[in-house]
């Protein structure tokens, strides 16, 4: 596991874009660059940062293919919190992506579970993900894999714990009853199949999260806790949510990485 330790936010963010467009930009396969994206308040200065580097031509998205983490079950794709709106305000609207490129599970769906199958197969016949991005929360949930959620999980319907509904409440007027009981979401095994991991960690308050996905034991308790056992994992955080790291171990990723401190 990488472990790349910048001074702010912003710089987590800028290094997260360059390492992406360097991705996409490097893949000479015939088949298109197979992108994994999250969505949160945590990805908005990465997304920032990859239009930027479109507008400036030092990327384009056209034959890149991206699959997203999850969507809200029973939420339609026009309602100003799904993730459908979300990636479409924030990122597709504004580079060259063409839309049948893009995949987002069906949060209106009649079928779930056969939607999460559908969305599985069709991730497997591109070939996996080349690159998945991510972020974790505060109690280290991968995508909306909660705590306890298996570790070879795939995409499936997943409960909301209130934790979370009380996290994601700020985007739904600070109500946790607005917030969805449950989500449609790709499994801690889904991410962990694509050949690079690419995990956005920031803030004070994500410090108990990446001690325990870069230090603590492999466990379903934390879910985030599975990137250690994949070979292409990485990590860009900042220094604020460092403040639980072992002093030397922080000291050692520093150095190991300190070429890659913009």
């Amino acid at each position: 596991m990488r472990v790349i330790i910048q001074e702010n936010y912003d710089k987590v963010c800028q290094w997260a874009a360059n390492y992406i467009a360097g991705k996409i930009n490097g893949h000479k396969e015939e088949r298109p660059f197979v992108l994994g994206l999250p969505t949160g308040s945590s990805q908005l200065g990465l997304y920032k940062e990859l239009v930027k580097k479109y507008e400036n031509g030092e990327v384009s998205f056209e034959n890149v293919v991206t699959f997203n983490m999850d969507e809200y079950l029973g939420l339609p794709r026009e309602h100003p919190q799904s993730y459908w709106t979300y990636m479409h305000e924030n990122l597709f609207n504004h580079v060259n992506i063409p839309e049948e490129n893009t995949n987002i599970l069906n949060g209106m769906t009649d079928d779930p579970e056969g939607e999460c199958e559908r969305y599985e197969e069709k991730i497997a016949s591109y070939g996996g993900v080349d690159l998945f991005v991510g972020g974790i929360g505060v109690d280290g949930h991968l995508a909306f894999n909660e705590p306890f959620t298996s570790l070879t999980s795939r995409t499936g319907v997943r409960t909301l714990t209130d934790d979370t509904r009380i996290a994601n409440s700020r985007f739904f007027d600070y109500d946790p009853e607005k917030v969805p009981e449950k989500a449609l979401s790709v499994g801690i095994g889904t991410v962990t199949d694509a050949k690079e991991v690419l995990i956005l960690i920031s803030g004070h308050n994500k410090a108990r999260a990446l001690a325990a996905t870069v230090e603590g034991n492999v466990s379903m308790k934390w879910t985030c806790s599975a990137l250690q056992l994949h070979n292409g994992a990485i990590i860009s955080c900042d220094e604020d949510a460092c403040g639980e790291l072992m002093v030397d171990n922080y000291k050692y990723f520093l150095a190991l990485e300190k070429e890659e401190r913009l």
